[in-house]
């Protein structure tokens, strides 16, 4: 006698960088031929799900329209400022007040809750910062797994100076952008950022917005068990990070986390023949790309168009720039600049052997995939996590950081970029992770973990 259906439900919030790697994953249960594969969220994403179709079908339920005021592609440049400021507690309280509206969160539960009740899912997979995804899960009593697109120890770091956490009192905290190893200096401005975070709660907009919100809890029926700081990795049967141990500071990995380094496709994912062949005619290519949610100045823009410019005869750049910001542009190029207002598969270009450096911003994915192919970096951090990641590339050996991003200086990127090329042990290392990488495994690795998991198991 067959078993009945046990369905599979991803949830995503709509920022590429959460969710990517959850795309590849149901690809890959798609691939596989598993039944009963669901995704739900907003419009904006429907594209992406039908593409990774590629055995099995994978259903796709509507959140509807991106909110605003949620998602840090469509905030207002005066928002935007200020979660990209050079004070870095001031970035994350910024994000904060931004992102902790209760009553935003409202319509994308109720419309999750739809798709349960008609899913009926045996098993949900739900990207770390969907917070309204965790909560319908607790409160329902759905098994999940969490999404973790960051670096291992993020999740299970306190953000403020009481109670529990999974690391060293004396770790970095998040979004603060701090080494592990600090002086005086550092240690004291590590504390201080904890205890900052936490003085948050006692602002006169925040206890508004902590009563809205636990108005919101009661209006959803919200189990109280969903709230707290660590829960959504305590209550999940498994935490899956696309990293690996050894791309972060050392602490003890907590039972529930699996580390199984960068989600890539089969490649070539996306082949574009034309930028496929000037790959293949260049010796040293240096790849840039900040992201969906960078927005580059005039300066900016002119700035590291002086860099490609004296970069001229030892080295090309492809840089993946916004067909917003390209009317900065100068009207003379140099002739070993490429501009690309979108690249297909950053993965096919970050593969390619002729692709010797990664200016990134840092964020998660990008520093996942720049150590997936064994590519040294520089990094300019562009907001909150993005700092974490770039100290940890320094310290394990793989990038150098700006020494200030926000200036994009020439004189500071052509020698962070000159550096890094003229060192062979940045790629060493590199390629040193990347083989970690392949062993941790991947999106096979994550496959299998998910299929393994006793809520799809039997009857």
């Amino acid at each position: 006698m067959s078993s009945p259906p046990r369905p599979i439900l991803f949830v995503s919030l709509p920022e590429a960088g959460l969710l990517n790697p959850l795309l590849v994953l149901v690809e890959e249960l798609s691939r596989r031929g598993v039944p009963d594969l669901w995704f739900v969220a907003d419009e904006k994403a429907r594209a992406g799900v039908e593409a990774a179709q590629v055995g099995s079908p994978i259903e796709f339920c509507s959140l509807g329209d991106v909110t605003p005021e949620m998602s840090s592609v469509t905030w207002p440049d005066e928002v935007y400022r200020k979660v990209t400021q050079s004070s870095r507690f001031k970035a994350h309280r910024a994000v904060i007040e931004q992102t902790h509206r209760p009553e935003q969160r409202v319509p994308k539960y109720r419309a999750l809750q739809e798709a349960v009740e008609k899913v009926q899912p045996a098993l949900m997979v739900i990207d770390c910062m969907c917070q309204f995804g965790h909560e319908l899960a607790i409160t329902e009593k759905i098994p999940f797994v969490l999404s973790d697109t960051f670096v291992p120890s993020y999740l299970y770091t306190s953000a403020v100076p009481i109670g529990k956490s999974y690391t060293p009192p004396d770790f970095p905290a998040p979004n603060s952008g701090l080494p592990r190893k600090m002086n005086v200096r550092q240690r004291l401005a590590n504390r201080l950022f904890r205890w900052r975070t936490l003085s948050l709660a006692f602002s006169s907009m925040m206890k508004e917005r902590n009563a809205r919100d636990t108005e919101v809890r009661a209006e959803l029926g919200i189990d109280p068990a969903a709230y707290g700081q660590f829960t959504r990795v305590e209550a999940a049967e498994m935490v899956l990070c696309y990293a690996v141990p050894e791309m972060d500071y050392p602490f003890e990995l907590p039972d529930g986390l699996r580390t199984v380094g960068a989600m890539v496709p089969p490649l070539p994912q996306a082949p574009d023949d034309d930028l496929a062949r000037w790959l293949d005619e260049r010796k040293s290519v240096i790849y840039t790309g900040f992201g969906t949610i960078t927005r580059l100045t005039a300066e900016q823009v002119r700035s590291f168009v002086e860099v490609v410019r004296r970069l001229e005869g030892q080295h090309d750049v492809l840089w993946k720039l916004p067909e917003d910001q390209q009317k900065w542009l100068p009207e003379e190029l140099p002739g070993n600049l490429r501009i690309e207002s979108w690249v297909s598969s950053q993965l096919d270009v970050l593969a390619h052997p002729n692709v010797r450096l990664f200016f990134t911003h840092g964020g998660g994915n990008a520093y996942t995939e720049g150590v997936h192919f064994g590519k040294p970096m520089v990094m300019r951090p562009l907001w909150v996590d993005c700092y974490d990641q770039a100290v940890r590339g320094h310290d394990v050996g793989v990038s150098l950081t700006l020494d200030k991003p926000r200036d994009m200086d020439p004189d500071d990127v052509l020698d962070k970029l000159t550096r890094v090329l003229g060192d062979p042990s940045f790629r060493q290392r590199a390629e040193e992770l990347a083989a970690l990488q392949r062993t941790a495994g991947g999106r096979t690795t994550a496959a299998d973990l998910i299929l393994d998991l006793p809520a799809l198991a039997g009857k």
